[in-house]
């Protein structure tokens, strides 16, 4: 998937992948939460003007906040991450790729906003929230991968109402969901007072149905959204990435 795996780095439970030309680094538990595809995408999809103050909500082992900067070098972040384990590991990847004075990572609930987030602070939020309902699907023990991916700790509403209260106004919201809770994911925008504005939708390689959608919305945004082309992971069913990915994956330099 246009990763480099370096192996463990020295710790048998943590592995390395580099993106940008091997210019980035992230280390990442071997059997906890593990980015994949949707991360990435989210990172590139995302608007960021020069000087933008930006919140990463649920931030993992950081790899959205580490691309964001990385593809920004004017910009500065604050990231939220409820899972001690996974703080610590972020904060570990801010300091290896040399980012310590850009990226402050918390360790906080951001259903809890008011107690950790900037009222009205930031310039844009962007969220990769857990996809699935506590229950949906085959049932799991609590966990680091679980917390991540299902609703244990705050969903898609709780993340929404977090960027409402962190965002100024007209600043941008950005979300990474699956294509199939589409509706869900704008209606929710719309009833919190975060205007639809972009929308992409993401597929396994062209003709598969969609598998993501990607949409920002503006705080107190007028009405109207541009859908954007689609977005192909692949280039063709059982091929290798589509030229895009590769480039989100593989570019060497900041913009």
């Amino acid at each position: 998937m246009g990763l480099a795996d370096s192996g463990s780095g020295g710790d048998a439970g943590i592995s390395e992948e580099y993106l940008f030309g091997g210019r980035l680094v992230c280390r990442q538990h071997r059997n906890g939460y593990r980015f994949s595809v949707d991360a990435v995408l989210l990172a590139h999809f995302v608007t960021i003007c020069e000087q933008d103050r930006i919140l990463d909500l649920g931030g993992g082992c950081g790899i959205v906040s580490l691309a964001v900067a990385y593809r920004n070098p004017t910009v500065t972040l604050a990231a939220v991450e409820i899972q001690p384990q996974l703080v610590d590991l972020f904060r570990e990847n801010v300091i290896q790729n040399g980012l310590a004075g850009r990226i402050d990572v918390r360790a906080a609930d951001y259903r809890l906003a008011c107690d950790s987030i900037e009222r009205n602070g930031f310039d844009v939020v962007v969220a990769n929230p857990p996809y699935r309902a506590v229950g949906a699907g085959r049932r799991v023990a609590v966990s680091e991968r679980a917390i991540a991916r299902q609703e244990l700790q705050g969903g898609l509403v709780d993340a929404v109402r977090a960027a409402f209260w962190a965002l100024r106004e007209r600043g941008r919201a950005a979300f990474v969901y699956p294509a199939d809770r589409t509706a869900t994911l704008l209606s929710v925008l719309r009833e919190h007072r975060l205007e639809p504005k972009r929308l992409r939708v993401v597929h396994g390689y062209p003709g598969s149905p969609a598998k993501l959608v990607l949409a920002e919305a503006v705080k107190f945004g007028g009405e109207g959204m541009m859908i954007l082309p689609p977005c192909y992971i692949k280039a063709e069913q059982g091929g290798g990435d589509s030229e895009e990915m590769n480039g989100f994956y593989g570019a060497a330099d900041p913009i």
